[in-house]
């Protein structure tokens, strides 16, 4: 795992991760505990200089598994508490963090580069930005792709162009993976890559699920929900 830039935010984050005093984490990587402290005050809006980022880039690839994993955490609790200034600011600005695509009109949300953590075995990546939908694709909004890209459309429709009423609002299913690509294509845009979909999945916090750590039937569509259709 890597930071694409140190910041006083993710020195900070990193001394806590390894549970070291200030003045021991100053003299880890050579600077002087005023040096660290002004840092830890000034958070995103300082910079360390390009020789300690080099060993601060040093001191975090070295670190174990259960440091890297600390501090993963405390980079995305931070910003999902607000105590990023950086947060704030976008959350001001919502123009920023949300925009209307003007080739299918769906609503995108930006999320921002950072670490999140990996698969079951939570491992830290960093990813850079990028814009997401915040809701499916559904049947109204592919209608509008078949009827201008004279794509086939999806079976559940009963065989023609024209979807059913009844599920205008509902996500759009029975479509292939190449199908889906098809209109991400003729919308401008491009499907999720793994790690996207999970940074996006799994929240600020890296949570198992989007509400949390446990599995619930209550807060999705799923086989055991007993709801057997999709909804809106």
């Amino acid at each position: 795992m890597g930071v694409v830039r140190w910041t006083g935010r993710e020195t900070k984050a990193l001394r806590l991760a390894h549970r070291m005093t200030v003045r021991g984490f100053a003299a880890r990587i050579g600077v002087s505990d005023r040096m660290v402290s002004k840092w830890e005050q000034r958070g995103p809006g300082i910079i360390p200089r390009q020789g300690t980022q080099s060993a601060l880039d040093t001191l975090l690839s070295v670190a174990g598994t259960e440091i890297q994993e600390r501090f993963a955490t405390l980079i995305t609790e931070q910003a999902a508490s607000g105590e990023d200034p950086r947060t704030e600011t976008l959350l001001a600005a919502d123009v920023r963090q949300h925009q209307r695509h003007p080739v299918d009109g769906k609503l995108m949300v930006l999320v921002e580069e950072g670490i999140y953590l990996s698969g079951p075995d939570n491992e830290a990546q960093w990813i850079p930005a990028f814009w997401i939908d915040v809701f499916p694709t559904t049947n109204a909004d592919y209608a509008r792709y078949v009827q201008d890209a004279g794509a086939a459309p999806p079976r559940h429709w009963g065989g023609g162009n024209r979807c059913p009423d009844s599920v205008r609002d509902h996500p759009v299913v029975w479509v292939t993976w190449h199908e889906a690509a098809a209109y991400a294509a003729w919308a401008g845009k491009s499907l999720p890559t793994s790690r996207q979909w999970e940074k996006a999945a799994r929240g600020p916090r890296g949570n198992p699920y989007p509400w949390g750590d446990a599995a619930t039937a209550a807060k999705c569509n799923v086989r055991e929900s007993g709801i057997g259709r999709t909804t809106a």
